[in-house]
């Protein structure tokens, strides 16, 4: 008997290898996803509900596609909410920034801070996403995004909101973790759901 009929052929070894590689890099990216919606969805059940004014980044379209491309009043942030110490130098920023609910029923800023924010009883804390800090460009206010600009409409469903830039009815409900990450809850139009965002 030859030594070649006790071994694995070479080829086949290393076909075998590249099937559990592929495999291994399948349920992965499986898992990867699966955190990504349980961790939206969970969010969205269990994060503090904030309702913010929004208006269209282009005020002529408000949908690129399908989606629908958002701008917030909290979107920038007045120097003269800033607590605490501010970076000296340029380079790589997040800004934690308190958002306290307004007389008209909308969420506003009452504090922000390059450090943390303590949790306080009647305001949620939200959270940038990091930005391109320079100490010479921000003199009056701070532009910062949260990670909620976009938001997807279904396919032909969104006629009915191209007027609503125009006459400043257009909000949306966010869902924002103890963390301060934030997730759309629903699109609103004259204060009335328009779309809800499924948990899964």
């Amino acid at each position: 008997m030859s030594y070649l009929s006790d071994t694995v052929h070479p080829r086949r070894a290393l076909g075998r290898r590249a099937f559990i590689a592929a495999i291994a890099l399948a349920l992965l990216q499986t898992g990867i996803l699966a955190t990504m919606v349980t961790s939206h969805a969970v969010i969205l059940r269990n994060g503090a509900e904030v309702l913010l004014k929004a208006a269209p980044v282009d005020p002529r379209d408000l949908l690129r596609g399908e989606y629908a491309i958002l701008n917030y009043d909290i979107s920038s942030v007045p120097v003269e909410t800033l607590t605490g110490a501010r970076p000296q130098g340029k380079g790589e920023q997040r800004l934690s920034v308190r958002l306290k609910k307004q007389a008209d029923g909308y969420w506003g800023i009452a504090e922000s801070s390059f450090g943390s924010l303590a949790a306080e009883e009647g305001s949620v804390v939200l959270m940038s996403l990091p930005f391109d800090y320079r100490p010479s460009d921000y003199t009056t206010a701070i532009r910062v995004d949260y990670g909620i600009e976009s938001y997807y409409v279904p396919e032909g469903e969104g006629r009915h909101l191209e007027q609503a830039p125009a006459e400043g009815r257009l909000a949306i409900a966010a869902s924002v973790s103890a963390a301060g990450t934030a997730q759309i809850k629903s699109l609103l139009l004259d204060g009335k759901p328009v779309y809800d965002e499924p948990f899964y």
